[in-house]
């Protein structure tokens, strides 16, 4: 489906027309630009290719370099394409500016991200796990795992047991969050929630 790439500006909220308080994540999504255009003949399939945030040409690959001056564009520091039936990508033609006009308020969308790098986490903050009893002869490990294998049958642990390591800095999409409001000149939308990332984080907003 189209979408828009845009980076995640931050938090806060707003009032309904009954006055109840709604929590936002501010993105500024877009405007992208149409940088190449995929087809079914050459690749195999039917997509458009976006750049977002314009930047210097020392800051990007050779190969890169000579895409957008072969198509006479602008170069972006960040690409990402979005898949298209037939029909919509000869809407489309390379050069072409996309911002936030394509939405509209109350739709819904998925954002994809990155989500926050937790580094190495127990299983309490990585799983929720509610930890041991403080008492009755706890030793230690109060924050423990507990029991995560057998003993002579089959005398391994599972794979994808629920326990200690990396935790966040992994591609996440939350779905179906409900656009509040849209301001058209500064290609700014409010999305109802949270969406994965730190500010600057950068996002994929996608209609359903």
């Amino acid at each position: 489906m189209l979408g828009l790439i845009g980076k995640k500006i931050g938090m806060t909220r707003v009032f309904s027309e009954n006055g109840k308080s709604i929590n936002v994540t501010v993105i500024q999504a877009g405007p992208c630009v149409v940088t190449q255009k995929r087809n079914v003949e050459n690749e195999g399939y039917s997509a458009i290719q976006m750049g977002f945030s314009e930047t210097k040409e020392k800051r990007i690959k050779k190969p890169q370099i000579g895409q957008f001056k072969k198509n006479g564009l602008k170069y972006y520091k960040y690409l990402k394409e979005f898949r298209l039936s037939d029909e919509e990508l000869n809407a489309y033609d390379i050069g072409s500016e996309i911002d936030v006009n394509i939405f509209k308020e109350n739709e819904n969308v998925n954002v994809t991200g990155t989500s926050k790098g937790r580094g190495f986490a127990g299983v309490i903050k990585r799983h929720g796990f509610h930890g041991k009893i403080a008492t009755h002869g706890t030793h230690e490990s109060f924050r423990g795992t507990g029991s995560v294998g057998q003993c002579a049958t089959p005398a391994r642990i599972f794979k994808g047991k629920k326990m200690p390591g990396h935790m966040g800095n992994a591609k996440v999409t939350v779905q179906n969050l409900q656009i509040i409001r849209i301001d058209k000149e500064k290609n700014i939308l409010l999305v109802k929630g949270a969406v994965p990332g730190h500010r600057n984080t950068l996002l994929t907003i996608k209609k359903k």
